[in-house]
């Protein structure tokens, strides 16, 4: 089987890497002629991965028309802000009938679509039945050692998922499949903005009932949100909901509650965002959020003051004062 990863990020890679375990030959695509040249001649993103071994079987290239050449299986991980100008990039070699599976886990400023709804409207009607979505606890590094790791594959069409499935199993990966297409991605992207909220209150030293205050309370918002556009409650509480967000709001590898963490010591937006390589998915999704929940009349009030902390300059421990003393309710309401 011949598989193909657009995008040599840090997941990208080790998604790559991942799939080399079942498929003979697997084509990584990245914009940069020498980060494809490092992983052709030394089997190791330096950019992305440093020291991580990449399998002889993952090639890379920076042309979308090589990359896509007789390709079975399409992985599409760039970052949710950049998917649409890449894939209609992509369009003129996209192969027909193979599953196109996104990664990104993000939600598009000003549409407001989800990554599966950008690629609708950016692929003819013919490709939408193969689309679908890998989400879940799910940290680049640790899956590129082969650290056990479990997510969720959603498609609309099970025998997608169920294919994506297949190329995707190894000893150290496992993934289970699911039909809700929304919840799976609304956790994924919303949970990175509950991270940013977590890394707050720990730049702030707030202490671990405030994290868990804000875990359970961020989930809650995730699944009002989800379940409004559709989605199913329990799949919140599975692996693309709960499970990738109790790993992004402690886990220390998470880019999300690091940027958190320097919001809370201080430090503004440009500042914090100028010192990272890579992206953090949750900063353009705060603002995504905030306008979700004045579109669909949802309330999500630790959003809400991720992004006002992030974007207006608000005080973050005036955030958290506002939070504490707003009405008391019940708790399942």
């Amino acid at each position: 089987m011949r598989a193909t990863v657009i995008g040599a990020g840090s997941f990208g890679t080790a998604l790559a890497n991942v799939l080399a375990v079942n498929c003979e030959h697997v084509s990584l695509w990245a914009r940069e002629g020498e980060l494809v040249e490092s992983i052709n001649t030394r089997h190791e993103n330096p950019v992305y991965l440093p020291g991580i071994p990449l399998s002889e079987r993952v090639l890379a290239s920076s042309s979308l028309q090589q990359t896509l050449e007789g390709t079975e299986l399409v992985v599409l991980a760039t970052p949710s802000h950049v998917m649409r100008d890449v894939v209609a990039r992509a369009l003129p070699w996209l192969p027909r009938r193979v599953p196109l599976v996104t990664v990104a886990k993000g939600i598009e400023n000003e549409t407001l679509l989800t990554m599966t709804e950008v690629l609708e409207e950016c692929l003819p009607d013919e490709l939408h039945p193969y689309l679908a979505v890998l989400s879940g606890p799910s940290f680049a590094q640790e899956l590129a050692r082969r650290m056990p790791t479990v997510v969720t594959i959603a498609a609309h069409w099970e025998k997608v998922a169920i294919r994506c499935q297949k190329a995707l199993q190894t000893e150290t990966f496992r993934s289970y499949t699911s039909n809700d297409v929304v919840g799976v991605q609304y956790g994924g992207a919303l949970k990175n903005v509950i991270a940013i909220a977590a890394g707050i209150a720990d730049g702030l030293g707030m202490g671990h009932n405030a994290r868990a205050a804000i875990i359970t309370r961020g989930l809650a918002e995730i699944s009002r949100l989800a379940v409004r556009r559709g989605a199913n409650p329990l799949t919140l509480s599975g692996l693309s909901g709960m499970g990738d967000l109790v790993l992004t709001c402690t886990g220390e590898l998470s880019r999300n509650r690091r940027v958190g963490m320097e919001l809370g010591r201080g430090r503004s937006l440009e500042e914090i965002l100028a010192d990272m390589k890579q992206v953090a998915e949750g900063v353009k999704t705060a603002r995504s959020a905030r306008d979700l929940s004045r579109k669909v009349g949802v309330e999500l009030p630790i959003c809400d003051q991720v992004y006002a902390i992030a974007y207006e300059g608000k005080s973050a421990r005036q955030a958290v004062v506002e939070l504490m003393t707003r009405q008391p309710k019940s708790e399942l309401m």
